[in-house]
């Protein structure tokens, strides 16, 4: 970014302890923390000793010319003078190397084909792609997207399943001493659903993708008493969680840092010819693919046959769905979509989805095919009128209605999907949409 269009720099507050550089992207100052000792001892000095006070390393506009990404990872530059000494010590690169000697790392495992093709297709390449139709190319999609709706099987239809256990709710609520102090949980034994796992399930894991800080699993723990788990997320948190895990008694826990495409599971050792359980909250987009896909890529596993692993053993499944808007056509787990021949369509298939959490549009738990019969007639008629004005006339209900849609299609595809490999699989509403638009559960036994 060119120091024109940051801000003019001010002097920082005595409690400012972070750079000063305006980042547009995020309408704010970048979060890099300063050295206090320097800051402090410069302040007195000139404007030009300034420049070095109020920027961190990376964003110092007396060094920017001499910065370049680093060609293992551009999220971050480095001085051009030292490129070759930070090639040799990147993090990055040397958890790379790390990764690539674990057993259950194989590049591109769970892609489905379709590695690298055209790389990650963002939102704004796919509302261009909607823009650029004539408004009847518009209105035909939108009502192909209908009729595709309109021809899914009735039993299809998202039910409400809004569980909440006992031992769960205790967990919520948290017990609290005489003196106000919070007491440490205790399974309950005498609620339905609460205790221990039981005797025949003491041996399953659970595997949680996408774990993030692991509290989660942490909950499940707690209130279920799981013994094995395995957390599989590909950035680097603080493992509050994990600390706590690992504190009771008969816990194993294993966190396996790597993308969700990389991971071939029975490459690991501990969970083979292991029952698991998948779990995944709010799995963004293509993690879910990617995830489904991992989980059950077992039976056609030719290398592990060949070595004579033993594959570790799907016995259930529970993933929510989010974010379709970033779903990608490459790794998309089913052929649902393959029969319209283009991949333009299930783009914009996947841009409609972020219109169903687009604001508030008190829809309650209607189905969005059941609403507005008409909602774009108001730009279907102007010649000179394009598809951006017609997306803009129309109300946030309508752009909900055409959202929601959106969002049961792409899931209803992955629970056929699930279904033709054998399982029996549902789609349900975990909680009311007052609570969360991004509601779908995927279950499967």
């Amino acid at each position: 970014m060119d120091v024109a269009e940051q801000r003019p720099p001010s002097p920082p507050a005595p409690q400012q302890r972070r750079c000063q550089f305006w980042m547009p992207s995020k309408v704010g100052y970048a979060p890099t923390p300063l050295c206090t000792t320097l800051r402090t001892a410069l302040l007195p000095l000139c404007s030009l000793l300034l420049s070095v006070v109020w920027f961190c390393g990376n964003h110092n506009p007396a060094t920017d010319e001499q910065r370049i990404p680093c060609p293992i990872d551009p999220s971050h530059s480095v001085l051009k003078r030292n490129l070759d000494s930070h090639i040799a010590r990147c993090p990055v690169r040397k958890h790379a190397l790390e990764l690539e000697a674990q057993p259950f790392y194989k590049k591109g495992v769970n892609c489905g084909g379709g590695e690298g093709a055209k790389g990650f297709v963002r939102s704004e390449a796919k509302r261009s792609e909607i823009y650029r139709l004539t408004v009847p190319e518009f209105l035909s999609l939108v009502q192909k997207i209908k009729a595709v709706y309109s021809s899914l099987p009735k039993e299809i239809y998202l039910r409400e399943s809004f569980i909440s256990s006992q031992a769960c709710a205790e967990w919520l609520e948290g017990r609290r001493g005489e003196d106000g102090q919070q007491l440490p949980f205790r399974r309950s034994t005498h609620c339905k659903g609460g205790g221990s796992a039981g005797e025949e399930g003491k041996d399953q894991a659970v595997v949680e993708f996408g774990a993030g800080r692991g509290y989660l699993t942490q909950m499940l723990a707690d209130c279920y008493g799981i013994r094995g788990v395995y957390l599989v997320e590909r950035r680097s948190y603080k493992l509050k969680a994990d600390r706590s895990l690992r504190q009771k008694d008969g816990m194993s826990l294993e966190r396996l840092r790597i993308d969700i495409e990389d991971l071939n599971l029975n490459g690991v050792e501990s969970l083979r010819g292991r029952p698991y359980l998948a779990i995944g909250k709010h799995l963004c987009g293509p993690a879910t693919d990617l995830t489904l896909r991992c989980c059950l890529r077992g039976d056609d596993d030719d290398d592990d046959r060949s070595s004579g692993a033993a594959a570790a053993q799907l016995s259930g499944l529970a993933v929510a769905t989010c974010c379709h808007h970033l779903c990608q056509w490459d790794q998309y787990i089913t052929v649902f979509f393959r029969d319209w021949d283009r991949e333009e369509e299930f783009n914009a298939i996947t841009w409609f989805s972020s219109w169903a959490v687009d604001g508030a549009h008190n829809l309650g738990n209607s189905h969005g095919g059941d609403q507005a019969a008409s909602p774009y007639s108001s730009g279907g008629g102007g010649g000179a009128c394009g598809v951006e004005e017609v997306v803009k006339r129309m109300s946030s209900g309508e752009k909900a209605c055409l959202g929601f849609v959106c969002k049961e299609i792409i899931d209803v595809g992955r629970l056929m999907w699930l279904r033709g490999r054998g399982l029996k699989a549902e789609l349900v509403k975990y909680v009311p949409v007052s609570v969360s638009p991004e509601n779908h559960l995927l279950l499967a036994r």
